[in-house]
């Protein structure tokens, strides 16, 4: 048998033993990772195609394996068809792997070098930072401490002062309190019937005040201030709307269309609408603001009116008994 008979019969081992597997060439190139030309060529025994001879043994040995044949045994049964793998051409293959590894060796060696030459620097760095950061720290905790110090001098030194002013500042703050209870709007209702209610207090608005009117259910609302019309709406379950009461107003009223859904506050004073539920159909509200001052006032003329008339009554009384006394007297004489 011919050098070149033994040389196709190499490719065509590998190539039966491919199709035998139902392994194409695409799928060969996919489980090597050897190029589909190499493989062609190495079925074909065209090794000078290939990257040279340090792969072709390489390559047949992996492809036999993969196609199911020994690589090792294929190796040797065609040992001299196949090249030599020891040639210069792989001294020069392996010296440049071993020139590769130094080379990637080498900058881990400068990475460690280095590292060792700034290590005393990092080390110095760290220590300075520690030293300021517990200087740091200690001139925190004298400052806090100067300070408490200054707080507690001082705290002796008002003392005194302190005293001094608690009988005013208790003062103060009766009279203050006395007015904040004064300001407190309370009201007393007057002429309630089922369906209306007069709602007076003694105090006056002495500033703008917020009317909040709350709905559990739907209610319809219309708020009228000193005969201005301020609000007229239907509000939803759980709505709310606000009506700014004005400083000074007198009158104000309220139609309901449910009351016994409909929450009214004044500042911070709810009003009793329908008399704790007794009166649900209540529907016109009337609050009147600084009622005891008119009513004083009315009072007060009246007492005078009174009292006038009194007099008037005591000086006719008396001219009538003088007259009397006269007519007396000249009968006498006569």
């Amino acid at each position: 048998m011919s050098e070149n008979e033994e040389r196709v019969n190499v490719g065509k081992k590998l190539r039966e033993a491919r199709e035998k597997k139902g392994l194409t060439l695409d799928d060969l190139q996919q489980a090597t990772k050897i190029q589909k030309r190499y493989l062609i060529a190495i079925e074909d025994e065209k090794f000078d195609e290939l990257p040279g001879d340090f792969y072709v043994r390489a390559f047949v040995k992996q492809y036999a394996d993969t196609v199911g044949l020994d690589g090792n045994t294929l190796l040797k049964d065609y040992d001299d068809d196949l090249p030599q793998t020891k040639t210069a051409e792989y001294s020069n293959h392996l010296a440049q792997a071993v020139e590769t590894r130094t080379g990637n060796r080498q900058p881990t060696v400068d990475r460690v070098d280095r590292a060792r030459r700034y290590l005393p620097t990092v080390i110095i760095a760290v220590v300075v930072v520690i030293i300021l950061g517990a200087i740091w720290a200690t001139a925190i905790v004298r400052n806090r401490q100067d300070a408490a110090t200054k707080i507690d001098s001082s705290s002796v030194s008002v003392s005194g002062e302190s005293s001094k002013k608690s009988f005013s500042s208790s003062s103060s703050s009766k009279s203050s309190s006395s007015s904040s209870k004064a300001a407190k709007l309370e009201f007393t209702a007057a002429n309630r019937t089922t369906s209306s209610v007069t709602l007076s207090t003694t105090s006056s608005l002495t500033k703008d005040t917020d009317m909040t009117i709350k709905a559990s259910g739907q209610a319809w609302t219309s708020v009228t201030v000193d005969g201005t019309s301020k609000l007229s709406k239907t509000l939803t379950a759980n709505s709310t709307s606000t009506v700014s009461l004005p400083k000074g107003a007198q009158t104000v009223v309220l139609t309901l269309g449910n009351a016994s859904a409909t929450t009214v506050k004044i500042g911070d004073q709810t009003l009793d609408l329908t008399d704790s539920g007794k009166y649900a159909n209540t529907r016109t509200v009337t609050i009147k603001f600084g009622a005891t001052t008119t009513a004083s006032s009315s009072a007060s003329s009246t007492s005078t009116s009174a009292a006038s008339s009194s007099v008037a009554t005591t000086t006719n009384s008396t001219s009538t008994t003088a007259t009397t006394n006269t007519s007396t007297q000249s009968s006498s004489t006569r």
